[in-house]
């Protein structure tokens, strides 16, 4: 059995077996070179601005490279989403409708060892069977053993017990992929970032997407603006969550099915 594909030849027999399996799936050849740049280049000003805001509130320890809620009106973001890579996948995994959980980024310099560089899984409660987060790296440069691919403990997905540290980076495997791949793994799964020991970046994309009725890491239609719907097509109101509010007031939630803030098809 594998667990890496083209994007281009994928089929969703070769996914449900792979992430059952291995817990994480490597579609290669997924994004146009040409937006990869395009995303590193609007990653540069979104850091700045970030790590002013991670400095400033005094929480800029261990968060070297971290960039949270890329989310916004006029950068990368919008027209990534409206692409809906995997969303067949994605939509197998979650059961139906989805949701985007956070659209996150890492620029992972030399020696730098932000959180994501610890053993972790991403769903902190265990639920084997349950499914209700699927998370996505998109690598926007090679990830390679000397940059610190990310480390990625097949099949753990599976167990509620937490592996020792020491095995965990012994045994596990390296995602070694080029740049414009797509990572999908399974939240439970055991990763880690590895140590960057180049004089370049490692950057990537860190996605998630949940069930709807889950709340987002931050609450992006409200952050675009409710009025912004309009500018929107189905698949992105959905994606984004749009289809799946909490009313604010009784007068957003006394409303006729079709204008109701949360839609009777999001679970």
């Amino acid at each position: 059995m594998e667990n890496r594909f083209n994007y281009g030849s994928r089929n969703i027999n070769d996914f449900i077996n792979a992430i059952r399996e291995y817990g994480w799936v490597v579609y290669e050849n997924a994004i146009n070179l040409d937006f990869v740049n395009t995303i590193n280049l609007d990653l540069t000003d979104a850091y700045i601005k970030r790590r002013a805001i991670q400095e400033r509130n005094g929480i800029s320890a261990n968060m070297d490279g971290t960039l949270h809620h890329l989310l916004e009106r006029n950068n990368f973001s919008l027209p990534f989403l409206q692409s809906m890579y995997c969303n067949e996948e994605i939509s197998q995994f979650l059961g139906g409708n989805y949701i985007l959980n956070g659209l996150n980024a890492v620029i992972h310099a030399k020696h730098e060892h932000p959180y994501l560089s610890n053993m972790h899984r991403d769903m902190r409660t265990f639920m084997n069977d349950t499914k209700l987060l699927l998370q996505m790296i998109v690598t926007l440069d090679d990830f390679n053993l000397l940059n610190g691919a990310t480390y990625f403990l097949s099949g753990s997905h599976k167990s509620a017990i937490r592996p020792n540290a020491t095995y965990f980076f012994n045994s596990a495997d390296r995602a070694i992929v080029p740049k414009g791949s797509i990572i999908l793994f399974d939240s439970n799964i055991w990763h880690a970032a590895g140590e960057n020991t180049t004089l370049e970046p490692r950057r990537g994309l860190t996605i998630g997407f949940t069930r709807p009725f889950l709340k987002q890491q931050m609450d992006y239609p409200r952050f675009l603006g409710y009025d912004f719907v309009s500018h929107l097509n189905s698949q992105l109101r959905q994606v984004i969550g749009y289809n799946s509010r909490t009313p604010e007031n009784l007068n957003e939630f006394y409303q006729p099915p079709n204008l109701r803030m949360y839609q009777c098809d999001q679970g």
